[in-house]
């Protein structure tokens, strides 16, 4: 097929709003707007999200330290909960270390898409610091806001939106720990079904349509592939959903004027 019907996929091809030239002065009214954007649901969500996990902690025997630190040092949810949950049943290292690998591949697809749309200036060894405040609600935030950011203040805003995020974790962690038997099991365990739920309704308003396809797909495969093989339903379901919004996407809606964001 000719490069025309499978153009490349370019943060540079997605235009600007004339109102993001005015929309901030300077990086650090960027950061601070991140800061404020962050203070609001996704905050409050993730922070519910690691109440649950520290409950979680205390309800399997770990101590307050190790729970928390995981906030502190993986900042990653499922990955937290995976290791909370073989350790507990005593994996061994290397599996542990393996599992908690394959939950964060995520972060692979959502680096490669989020971090190329920075300014070329900012593309330095100082990522390696950010990636640590990529997670799933400041991602689709980003992925959401970026279009009506200049290039320049993405960073910047990027860095207060993840930076609180990040902090607020921790202390929701040691206060879910605290809490643990004060609130019902099926409560604590909602909590921690609220950071990935707010992420999907967040992702829903990004403006290509690929991803409300995805989502669609998703939610009406789930249950199919769950009746087949209830292990592999997630894996599968993600792999055939994505699969095909991913070739809706290149052989329908970038076609169409309007549909691809």
């Amino acid at each position: 097929m000719s490069k025309t019907d499978q153009p490349a996929i370019d943060p540079s091809e997605i235009a600007l709003e004339a109102s993001a030239l005015q929309r901030f002065k300077s990086g650090n009214d960027a950061f601070w707007s991140g800061i404020r954007d962050a203070a609001g649901a996704p905050a409050m969500v993730l922070f519910a999200g690691m109440v649950g996990f520290g409950a979680m902690g205390k309800t399997n025997g770990l101590d307050v330290w190790f729970t928390s630190a995981t906030s502190f040092f993986m900042f990653a949810l499922p990955g937290q909960v995976v290791l909370l949950e073989m350790a507990t049943t005593g994996s061994s290292v290397l599996a542990i270390a393996l599992a908690v690998t394959l939950t964060s591949t995520r972060f692979i697809t959502m680096t490669v898409t989020l971090f190329p749309q920075f300014h070329q200036k900012d593309r330095n060894h100082s990522l390696y610091a950010s990636v640590h405040l990529l997670a799933m609600t400041a991602w689709a935030i980003s992925m959401r806001e970026f279009h009506t950011i200049e290039v320049k203040h993405r960073l910047s805003y990027f860095v207060g939106l993840g930076l609180l995020c990040w902090i607020i974790s921790i202390p929701g962690t040691i206060l879910g720990f605290f809490l643990a038997g004060m609130v019902p099991v099926a409560i604590t365990l909602g909590l921690v079904f609220i950071n990935p739920l707010f992420f999907m309704l967040t992702f829903t308003e990004v403006k290509p349509w690929i991803n409300r396809i995805a989502i669609f797909l998703g939610c009406a495969l789930g249950p199919v592939f769950f009746l087949l093989d209830r292990d592999t339903s997630l894996l599968s379901t993600g792999l055939v959903a994505g699969t095909i919004a991913y070739f809706i996407d290149r052989k329908c809606l970038r076609k169409r004027a309007g549909m691809l964001g």
